[in-house]
């Protein structure tokens, strides 16, 4: 089959972190096959990043990246949303971990990964959905809190009637409870057929003994439990599939959400979350693609064509004196003022430039304001380094992401203009 290189025609990338589990004395990472399977289904790639050690400061090579599914993985640790402890006592402390062995110990790595991802997403309003620890990661990646055990802080503060169990360690799949929908909410929109008349309450399946204590301002919560935990939250202003526009978090798993020994859904609109965020991530891949197309050259008027022929003109006599070595008649060396004035107002050059314009024999006016620039760009490089050798690690990887983006939209625009200057020329 021959490869085709359209961007247009290649499927969406979803990046799906893995979680890390112990097989056979081994680190072995997986993903949930049921989000694999839903994000195939409708339309998109699972790329799956491994949770290994460095591979947060190796994001930029999963690009392009159109959308991003979070999901299960173990408690986010708690000095990333809480700068003094919850209130809860060493003992109490060490009952939890015996309770929730499984999901209590800290994976950092984890951590940077996916906060990272999640504020890649914000940044760039890419697609972003997270389900159960993944709407955690959200949350907090915005500004908001977690309880650090619901039992602990929430639970047993409550009356009887008021109490949920979020997770069932002997029922996985088929524990459920009730949440509450908000009324014109996406979910309320994707659930609505099955709600009772008079009722807003839907049947979840859960598996989570943390959640959302403080809601980032951004978001809407979209469902409640009866205990008053937040099920599910948007952003209001960054939700319209249609347009590419997707930030979401479901504490609950509607991927789980089946019939006993079928894979039939518990209700209809349990897929629609995992639908509509493919829809969102198709039309983000669109818009990706027709920002970065090369757009149709300008035509010059007759003036600015006749100055970049002159350009070119100069560009040109000077690299066949700098390849052959022969020196320019003296009436032409009058062309090469042309291109000196306009690297004089677009370029900095380096030393080896300098010195290359100078074995050509190339007449650039006031050769003394270059080296100005270099020895300023060389104190400036000196405190550079000076202030980024006090950063963390964590600093200068989101200052190399920063400056990765920027460099990537200076080569989209660069090549814009070049590519009209080629066709001008060809024309």
């Amino acid at each position: 089959m021959a490869f085709n290189n359209d961007l247009s025609v290649i499927l969406p990338r979803v990046l799906i972190v893995s979680r890390r589990s112990v097989r056979k004395n081994k680190f072995v990472d997986f993903v949930g096959e049921y989000h694999l399977d839903l994000i195939v289904t409708y339309g998109a790639v699972p790329v799956i990043v491994p949770r290994v050690n460095g591979v947060h400061m190796l994001l930029d090579s999963f690009e392009p990246i159109h959308g991003v599914l979070l999901c299960e993985g173990e408690d986010i640790d708690p000095s990333l949303y809480e700068p003094e402890t919850s209130g809860l006592s060493p003992e109490e402390i060490e009952e939890i971990r015996r309770l929730h062995a499984s999901d209590t110990a800290v994976d950092k790595e984890k951590d940077s990964i996916e906060l990272r991802l999640a504020k890649l997403c914000l940044e760039r309003n890419i697609p972003y959905m997270g389900i159960c620890r993944g709407s955690q990661v959200l949350n907090v990646a915005c500004g908001g809190t977690l309880y650090q055990d619901i039992g602990k802080e929430l639970t047993r503060k409550l009356p009887e009637d008021q109490r949920v169990v979020h997770m069932d360690y002997d029922n996985y799949d088929g524990h459920r409870h009730f949440v509450k929908v908000v009324e014109n909410s996406p979910l309320h929109c994707w659930f609505k057929d099955s709600l009772e008349v008079g009722k807003m309450d839907i049947l979840v399946n859960s598996y989570h003994h943390q959640g959302v204590k403080r809601l980032a301002q951004r978001f809407v919560p979209m469902a409640f439990a009866p205990d008053g935990l937040i099920e599910g939250f948007y952003d209001p202003d960054a939700y319209n599939p249609e347009e590419g526009k997707f930030i979401m978090g479901l504490q609950f798993h509607p991927e789980r959400m089946r019939r006993p020994d079928s894979e039939e859904f518990d209700y209809p609109g349990c897929p629609s979350a995992y639908q509509e965020f493919v829809k969102a991530v198709l039309a983000y891949q669109k818009k990706l693609n027709s920002s970065t197309a090369l757009p149709k050259p300008l035509k010059l008027n007759k003036e600015m064509e006749n100055k970049r022929k002159i350009i070119v003109r100069s560009f040109s006599l000077a690299k066949n004196l700098y390849t052959t070595g022969i020196e320019m008649n003296p009436t032409k060396q009058s062309e090469l003022e042309a291109g000196a004035e306009f690297l004089e107002s677009n370029t900095a050059l380096s030393v080896q430039q300098e010195n290359r314009l100078k074995q050509m024999g190339a007449t650039v006016r006031k050769g003394s304001h270059y080296i100005e620039k270099l020895k300023l760009n060389e104190e400036r490089d000196r405190l550079a380094r000076n202030v980024m050798g006090k950063m963390s690690v964590e600093q200068l990887s989101d200052l190399m992401s920063f400056y990765h983006m920027m460099g990537q939209i200076c080569s989209e625009v660069l090549e814009r203009k070049l590519n009209g200057i080629v066709n001008d020329n060809a024309c």
